[in-house]
């Protein structure tokens, strides 16, 4: 579903531009950072009549999670991307295994602590923000680092990741990017989670 070794370059590239040269504004990265790539590439089809498009993923655990968006989307390395804006969003899974050494009450959490301490790892500093809020079924992490090195009023890299856990061994990470603003970014996260539905494999297939 993702490359491991591709995202890390390019989170690593961005994360490196916004915090250590001499960018300006807000800047914004999102996406987890690890990704284990145990599952099959998810499945992208466009209605034209309808204007819709079916996102399918298969979890190599027997589950499948489906959902589906407006307009046009494409398949990317990543996960998708919007054929009429700029929007993107970032699709990655993670076992429990994965998370077992961390020491948050539910995989929600751990998930999140995992992405934070990744980030930091990486950036070589601890986020000035943090925060973690139920949204139903997931959760949304987010994190913010300012670097007063930046020339920029309000120099910033915030990352954010919507937390789904599929099973009590895998939790879905969907980033999103590309958005204009906090309201459209919004309106599109509450409709992934109202449209996303997990079922056994079978469901996903054809």
């Amino acid at each position: 579903m993702r490359s491991v070794k591709s995202w890390r370059a390019r989170t690593l590239q961005a994360a490196t531009l916004v915090l250590l040269s001499a960018a300006s504004g807000t800047q914004a990265a999102n996406g987890p950072l690890d990704q284990p790539g145990r599952s099959e590439p998810v499945q992208v089809r466009f209605d034209p009549m309808i204007r819709q498009t079916s996102v399918m993923g298969a979890v190599s655990s027997g589950l499948c999670f489906s959902f589906s968006l407006p307009e046009e989307w494409r398949r990317t390395a990543q996960g998708l991307k919007s054929t009429v804006s700029d929007v993107e969003i970032g699709i990655g899974l993670r076992s429990a295994g994965e998370l077992r050494d961390m020491p948050q009450p539910d995989l929600a959490s751990r998930d999140a602590a995992f992405l934070q301490k990744d980030y930091e790892d990486l950036l070589g500093r601890p986020a000035q923000s943090v925060s973690l809020s139920p949204h139903g079924r997931a959760a949304r992490w987010s994190a913010t680092w300012i670097d007063a090195n930046l020339p920029s009023a309000s120099p910033s890299m915030t990352v954010e990741t919507l937390i789904v856990p599929l099973s009590g061994e895998w939790v879905l990470e969907l980033s999103l990017s590309g958005v204009k603003t906090q309201a459209a970014h919004d309106a599109l996260a509450r409709r992934l989670l109202a449209r996303l539905q997990v079922q056994g494999r079978a469901a996903c297939q054809g």
